[in-house]
């Protein structure tokens, strides 16, 4: 009776044995052919390297810039920036520097200033809606004296502006150019003649193209804007002396904005070396 009992307790042990030992060998094999379905990772590359980068935020951009510049961005500095950067969107509004500080002043919703004069800048600046450690005097112009392409009057120096008969400027009120003109023929002695046959344009660009239409037959404008058509042709520049500052162009941040590192990135552009090349171009000078 003892050995049968014996016996019994030996089988059932060699029957566990056997169990536990067919359940491991199937443990192992799931998970051998679980990690045969695994793609592994390259050698150089990590769990977090793996994960997919979203494409860039597309942004678009405001900038507020005197009429001036109007040819050199839309024409080519603004689609260079773009092609560098293919999500971000600059759209550009172009007017006196007196006009534009007004809107920003109103509520322009621009996140970039540049104007053809520091006066503007400073304004804006003194009012705080403009980050005046981001303002950088970037560029430099002259005032000319231009008539229109055809023009036979003997006109050969600055100060024989006196004798046209009509005479186009900026309103010395809100645009810059009419402002450098004023104070240069103030300085010369000669702005209550002008004054008397002037017509007073809105922004630069009014003044040239009354000019090059013939309806003035002279004018000051910027040499930037002189030199962008061949309907005019450039008597002079004003004498030296007859400005007490030269003409600088500031570029600086609209504190409003919302997109400042984006509108940053734009103007360390316009710093760049490419950049002022452009400007170079077409007739600035670089201020240093």
């Amino acid at each position: 009776m003892k050995k049968k009992r014996v016996s019994i307790i030996v089988s059932f042990v060699l029957l566990l044995a056997i169990m536990l030992t067919a359940c491991g060998s199937k443990t192992t094999q799931t998970k051998e052919n679980n990690d045969a379905n695994v793609t592994p990772l390259p050698k150089d590359q990590t769990e977090t390297e793996a994960t997919a980068t979203p494409s860039a935020e597309e942004v678009t951009i405001l900038v507020a810039a005197a009429s001036s510049l109007e040819y050199s961005y839309t024409q080519e500095l603004i689609p260079m920036f773009q092609e560098k950067y293919p999500n971000i969107t600059v759209d550009g509004t172009y007017d006196s520097s007196g006009k534009l500080q007004t809107q920003i002043e109103e509520g322009l919703d621009a996140d970039v200033f540049m104007s053809a004069a520091k006066a503007q800048m400073t304004a804006l600046t003194d009012e705080r809606l403009i980050d005046s450690d981001s303002v950088v005097d970037l560029l430099e112009n002259k005032i000319v004296l231009i008539t229109g392409k055809d023009n036979n009057d003997s006109l050969a120096a600055f100060e024989d502006i006196a004798k046209a008969q009509t005479v186009a400027i900026g309103d010395p009120e809100s645009v810059p150019a009419g402002q450098y003109a004023k104070e240069a023929l103030t300085s010369l002695g000669l702005w209550d003649t002008v004054e008397a046959k002037a017509s007073l344009g809105t922004n630069v660009t009014e003044v040239l193209n009354w000019v090059s239409a013939g309806s003035a037959d002279a004018g000051v404008v910027y040499a930037t804007d002189a030199a962008t058509t061949q309907d005019v042709k450039v008597i002079a520049e004003a004498p030296e002396g007859a400005l007490a500052q030269p003409v600088l162009y500031p570029i600086g941040i609209v504190t409003n904005s919302t997109k400042k590192d984006t509108a940053k990135l734009f103007t360390e552009f316009l710093q760049s070396d490419e950049a002022l090349a452009i400007f170079e171009k077409y007739g600035f000078t670089i201020n240093k």
